[in-house]
């Protein structure tokens, strides 16, 4: 019997989504499909609220899952800017090294070049949130069941520039619009492992950037189906929602000091551009601060307003072609319910979205100590990759919205 507080997910999404062709040569429309995957959550009896369940991500320190990587670095040839892509691997007994985050060596010259292969084996693709990285547990425990040998799927995690102790070659981190990086990563892996099935989570702000990417991509989307997780969609808005309330403006100060810290990590780079103030980045209190004296700065935004509305994904979540499955908790704090994609999930068939009341940002924790968004997320992809043969071609009518 289940443990806790019993949240019951509503559903959002088109009157007709797509359809699926199953294995067995059945057809099934994507809401159909997906709802079974989804099932109540049961949140924690003493993380009751939004607040509670964000900030126990921070405090539990409950870490089961036994991911490992081989980082192997990549340059994008746009602009010459490196990144990380970190390949999880079997478990190693090598000594953490004082460069790279635990759990996590450097590829041998002997192991990248012993990558690729024409095997059809399913492989997961993953964008972390907020100056995080693959190390994140949030990441791993979405990850750790995939890997085993009775799920069959590999992984890799696209490591945003300057995140997860990487090193940067240009003068400018990241921000929430640039969707270069997964897209050289995407093109490198289907390179090199032509015959998998590709799929791809993106959390957070990872979740941002994704939308923006499957948008951008369009019908030429090579990944075989997404999920999206507490994406805060509209930027501006959910700006402003932290600043209308006490912990509001501490998630945001929290924010702006691990965007600080990763800058001071790379100072050294980033000075020499005239565009940056170093001591007004680093006199800042919020994470508009930081987006406002550097992000739109180096990326040429006039203010940080047009930044966060250039880069919000909400607009773009109607371009995607790809099957998406969409996780939000309308308790977010930092991604806030008022921000979410209610109307354009029910104009694009290739859309669903499960809300929960209770949930908090990136948290989701059951009153048995798992996390309800990791299963969850991990039928999904599960059941996609046993279940679905193909995506049918969209019929004229389908589109229409609808929820339930």
């Amino acid at each position: 019997m289940p443990f806790g507080l019993p949240s019951v997910p509503s559903f959002h999404h088109a009157v007709q989504t797509i359809s699926l062709r199953t294995r067995n040569l059945a057809t099934i429309s994507l809401a159909n499909f997906t709802a079974p995957s989804v099932q109540t959550f049961y949140a924690n009896p003493l993380l009751w609220n939004g607040h509670l369940q964000t900030c126990y991500t921070s405090l539990n320190p409950a870490d089961p899952y036994d991911v490992y990587y081989a980082r192997k670095h990549l340059i994008n040839p746009n602009d010459g800017g490196h990144f990380a892509l970190d390949f999880v691997v079997d478990k190693f007994n090598e000594p953490a090294s004082e460069d790279l985050p635990v759990r996590t060596k450097h590829m041998t010259a002997v192991e990248a070049s012993g990558l690729g292969s024409d095997d059809t084996k399913p492989m997961l693709v993953a964008l972390h949130g907020l100056s995080g990285g693959s190390h994140e547990i949030y990441l791993r425990a979405v990850l750790a069941p995939l890997i085993t040998k009775e799920s069959g799927f590999a992984g890799c995690v696209v490591n945003a520039r300057g995140c997860a102790m990487s090193k940067i070659t240009t003068q400018q981190l990241f921000n929430a619009r640039f969707t270069e990086d997964i897209r050289e990563a995407t093109k490198y892996l289907k390179k090199i492992y032509p015959n998998r099935p590709l799929y791809v989570v993106g959390f957070s702000l990872g979740a941002n950037i994704l939308t923006n990417y499957l948008a951008e991509e369009g019908e030429s989307c090579v990944y075989k189906a997404a999920v999206v997780c507490s994406n805060p969609w509209n930027l501006e808005i959910c700006c402003k929602a932290l600043h209308r309330t006490f912990m509001g403006r501490m998630y945001s100060k929290v924010m702006g000091g691990s965007l600080r810290a990763l800058f001071e990590q790379h100072v050294e780079e980033l000075r020499s551009d005239t565009r940056i103030d170093v001591e007004a980045v680093r006199s800042g209190v919020f994470m508009d601060d930081f987006d406002r004296d550097l992000t739109s700065k180096v990326f040429d935004y006039p203010t940080v307003g047009a930044y966060y509305r250039d880069a919000s994904s909400v607009d773009n979540v109607l371009k995607v072609r790809v099957p998406t499955f969409i996780l939000h908790a309308r308790d977010d704090p930092i991604a806030v319910d008022e921000a979410a994609p209610y109307y354009e999930v029910k104009v694009n068939p290739y859309c669903f979205m499960a809300t929960t009341g209770i949930g908090g940002h990136l948290s989701w924790f059951e009153g048995g100590g798992g996390r309800w968004f990791a299963r969850t997320i991990v039928t999904f992809f599960q059941n996609f990759q046993n279940e679905v043969l193909e995506v049918l071609p969209v019929k004229p009518e389908q589109g229409q919205h609808s929820g339930i």
